[in-house]
């Protein structure tokens, strides 16, 4: 595969081939920055290699029609699962995004992400970022039980929820998702009423051609 860059600003550089990495592929990275001057006055530290394998192909769909997510791993449907999206008012982006992060819990802050006011809970569980812009993919254990949204409406600020349960170890639909899933895996949106994602919100330069990927190759 080729592999180019594509300069986000004067300060961030991404790296992708045109299609998704290959299973297995062993990736090199030789990062030899030391002495290297970056900007006026400003010289890199770093001289080291870096090798990783790209895993198992894993790329999950969220239909917000049909609130439901099908992940597909090396070509084969392996689930099919209810979720809850964003609601009308707040919709979930479209796009292909990548898994950046993941918590077994982790706090969300409404002021942090402009909704101050709407919600603070100190321990969502089985959280995957999906964007800067703070699009999880997460547990919710605070659902109205009597009436479960998933399977059936969108109901959150834009984040996909999965049934859980608090303390993040139940026997769950969103445990399971998150045990199966790695950093660098896809999720792909559709059908939701918003835009799609920018490709510098989160690792998700997917959603730019390769055509205009390999014109930011240069500054």
């Amino acid at each position: 595969q080729e592999v180019v860059g594509h300069w986000f600003g004067a300060q961030r550089l991404d790296f992708r081939p045109e299609e998704y990495w290959k299973t297995g592929s062993k990736v090199t990275m030789k990062i030899d920055l030391d002495g290297v001057e970056g900007a006026n006055g400003l010289y890199g530290v770093q001289d080291k290699t870096v090798t990783f394998t790209v895993g198992r192909s894993q790329v999950s769909t969220v239909d917000v029609n049909t609130q439901t997510m099908k992940v597909v791993r090396d070509g084969k449907t392996i689930k099919t699962v209810p979720i809850s999206a964003g609601s009308a008012d707040n919709p979930t982006y479209n796009g292909q995004m990548v898994i950046s992060e993941k918590f077994k819990q982790k706090r969300m802050d409404g002021s942090t992400v402009g909704f101050a006011g709407q919600y603070d809970i100190p321990d969502v569980p089985h959280a995957m970022r999906l964007t800067t812009s703070g699009t999880f993919l997460h547990g919710n254990y605070w659902y109205d039980r009597g009436n479960p949204p998933f399977g059936r409406q969108g109901t959150s600020h834009g984040c996909v929820g999965l049934a859980d349960v608090r303390g993040a170890n139940g026997d769950t639909i969103a445990k399971w998702f998150f045990d199966n899933s790695l950093l660098g895996d896809v999720v792909i949106v559709k059908n939701s009423p918003d835009d799609s994602v920018a490709p510098d919100n989160g690792l998700n330069g997917w959603n730019m051609s390769w055509s205009a990927w390999k014109a930011g190759s240069v500054v």
